[in-house]
């Protein structure tokens, strides 16, 4: 039974401290209900603060983090897989993703480990973050469990549509990170022209493009409440047939998020 993920979540890299954690409670009190965070980030304590900040029931959000590239050794993976439970404070994850596929990444003894954080109840859901579909062939054959999800940059720019139709095919959603290009993406003429049919902004645009999408759901990060709530509007801005062709038919492809030990550059 595939993962039923809100349409659209938190986003908290490059958040800490205080500014995270108030972050994630005014997204939470603004209506978001899928709270996204990392080993990586170093913030795992202040999401979790934040969550306890909002008027929102912990059951009602969904949580996820991902395992450091570093850590996925099997027994590292293990023991900061529950290690992330005591930072943010709660029994159990809803998802827990293989962050990278480098590092120590094993196939089998990672997601070995992945398979028992999930049967011992440390996560509710295995997900995978940056992976090919080559790479996710070999993890559907390693995992007993359903992978829920697989996290990638996903923008008009980097449509990702091989991704987006594996994902439909196999039963997982495509969690979309850098959904507004970091903001480099705006001048876009095509992004423009739908957000001034709209009078709107293209960060809004790229924001309703992902929602419209199959399979696709963002998850946009700022510490702005303006932005975090603009945000959360914007996933129910309605794009016409036009609108989804207007912007289908970008042609300019960007990656944002290219390190050189990533798989596609394998």
């Amino acid at each position: 039974m595939s993962l039923d993920l809100p349409d659209i979540g938190l986003g908290t890299s490059g958040t800490k401290g205080h500014e995270c954690a108030d972050a994630v409670a005014t997204a939470l009190d603004a209506g978001y209900r899928f709270v996204d965070t990392a080993q990586m980030y170093d913030n795992e304590p202040a999401v979790g603060a934040g969550i306890r900040l909002s008027e929102v029931d912990r059951e009602d959000v969904v949580l996820a983090s991902k395992i450091l590239p570093d850590n996925l050794g099997y027994e590292d993976a293990k023991r900061t897989g529950r290690e992330s439970l005591d930072r943010l404070g709660v029994d159990e994850l809803d998802l827990l993703y293989v962050h990278w596929p480098t590092g120590a990444y094993d196939p089998e003894e990672s997601l070995r480990a992945l398979q028992e954080l999930h049967d011992e109840g440390v996560t509710r859901n295995v997900a995978v973050s940056n992976f090919t579909p080559e790479l996710l062939d070999e993890a559907r054959e390693i995992l007993d469990a359903d992978i829920a999800a697989h996290q990638v940059e996903c923008h008009p720019l980097l449509p990702q549509d091989e991704l987006r139709e594996y994902a439909a095919e196999h039963g997982h959603t495509l969690v979309g990170y850098c959904p507004l290009g970091q903001g480099d993406i705006f001048d876009t003429p095509e992004l423009q022209a739908v957000a001034d049919r709209h009078d709107t902004t293209p960060a809004a645009v790229c924001i309703a493009w992902a929602v419209e999408t199959e399979a696709l759901v963002p998850i946009p990060k700022s510490a702005t409440p303006e932005h975090i709530r603009a945000n959360l509007e914007a996933a129910s801005l309605d794009l016409t047939e036009e609108d989804m062709a207007t912007i289908d038919g970008i042609e300019e492809r960007r990656r944002l998020v290219d390190p050189d030990g990533a798989a596609w550059n394998q």
